[in-house]
C-alpha cells in the first residue's frame, strides 16, 4: 500500500473543534473572517472538499446561522449529544434539540470526553448508533496515549476502541456506505502538546483503521470511509500529512480558533484534491 498519494477519492474535510473557546463576539469575528478568506473556493467543489466546524454548545445556534452566509458550505457541528432524544438527563442535549437549530453533524468519543467526562466504548456506540439513525453525520474519534504508544499497543487500543464504538454491522455498513460515518484518529499524546504524529506514523494508524473497516464492514465501506487525522494538525504540517493516501482530512483544536490558520488548513484541503 502506498504511503503518500496525490488523489483523494474519498476527498478531504477539514474539520475545527473550538472546544470551550469563543463568545459571541469571537464567533461572529470568526466567521467573517473566514468567510472573507475563503471567498475563493468554488461552491461546485464542496462535493470533495468539506469544512467543518465545531463550536461549543452555547454557539451552536449563532454558528448555524453565520455559516449560511457562506458561499461555500460551512457544516457545523455538537461537540457531545445524547443517545436518547428526551428524557431526565440534566445538562444534556438531545438530536431533535440540535436539528432545531440546524445542526446535523456531531462529534463522537473526543479523547477530553473520554478523559474528563466518563465517555467510554460502549456510550460512543450508543451515541453513534443513535445519532445515524436519526440522519446525522457522525464524526467518530479514536486514539492512543503516549504510555500505549511507547507500550506499542497502538493497534490494540485502535482495534478495541474501533470494535467497541462502531454501531451493529448493518446500521453501521449503511452509515459508512452513505459516508454519514467519518472517522477521526487522535492520537492522545499529540492533541495540545505540541506533538505531531509524521506523516508515517500517521499513514500506518489509518491504514491499521482501514483494515479494521474492510476485515467488519467489506471493502466497499473501507475504501468509502473517511478517515481524519486530529493531533496538532497545523498549516505547516498540513501538506504533508494531507500527502499520505489514507489520510482523508483533519480534525484541528487550537489551529482552528483563527479564521486565518483555519482558513490556510481548508486551502491545504483544496489544493491537495486539486492534484
Amino acid at each position: 500500500m502506498n504511503t503518500h498519494s496525490r488523489k483523494k477519492p474519498r476527498g478531504v474535510l477539514i474539520a475545527g473543534n473550538w472546544k470551550m473557546n469563543h463568545g459571541v463576539a469571537e464567533t461572529e469575528g470568526f466567521f467573517s473572517e473566514f468567510i472573507k478568506a475563503t471567498s475563493n473556493l468554488n461552491k461546485s467543489d464542496s462535493s470533495e472538499l468539506g469544512v467543518c466546524v465545531i463550536p461549543p454548545l452555547l454557539r451552536l445556534e449563532q454558528a448555524s446561522g453565520l455559516a449560511k452566509k457562506s458561499p461555500f458550505p460551512i457544516a457545523v457541528a455538537a461537540q457531545n449529544v445524547h443517545w436518547e432524544k428526551k428524557g431526565a438527563f440534566t445538562g444534556e442535549i438531545s438530536g431533535p434539540m440540535l436539528k432545531e437549530l440546524g445542526v446535523d453533524w456531531a462529534l463522537v468519543g473526543h479523547s477530553e470526553r473520554r478523559q474528563f467526562f466518563g465517555e467510554t466504548d460502549e456510550t460512543a456506540r450508543k451515541r453513534t448508533e443513535s445519532l445515524l439513525e436519526q440522519g446525522f453525520r457522525v464524526i467518530l474519534c479514536i486514539g492512543e496515549s503516549r504510555a500505549e504508544r511507547e507500550a506499542n499497543k497502538t493497534t490494540e487500543i485502535l482495534t478495541r476502541q474501533l470494535l467497541g464504538a462502531l454501531p451493529a454491522a448493518g446500521q453501521g455498513a449503511a452509515g459508512f456506505l452513505d459516508g454519514r460515518l467519518v472517522l477521526a484518529y487522535e492520537p492522545v499524546w499529540a492533541i495540545g502538546t505540541g506533538l505531531t504524529a509524521s506523516p508515517e506514523q500517521a499513514e500506518e494508524a489509518h491504514q491499521v483503521i482501514r483494515k479494521l473497516l474492510w476485515d467488519r464492514f467489506g471493502l466497499e465501506a473501507a475504501a468509502r470511509t473517511q478517515i481524519l487525522y486530529g493531533g496538532s494538525a497545523t498549516p505547516e504540517n498540513a501538506d504533508a500529512l494531507l500527502s499520505c493516501a489514507n489520510v482523508d482530512g483533519l480534525l484541528v483544536g487550537g489551529a482552528s480558533l483563527k479564521a486565518e490558520s483555519f482558513a490556510k488548513l481548508v486551502a491545504a484541503g483544496a489544493k491537495v484534491i486539486a492534484l
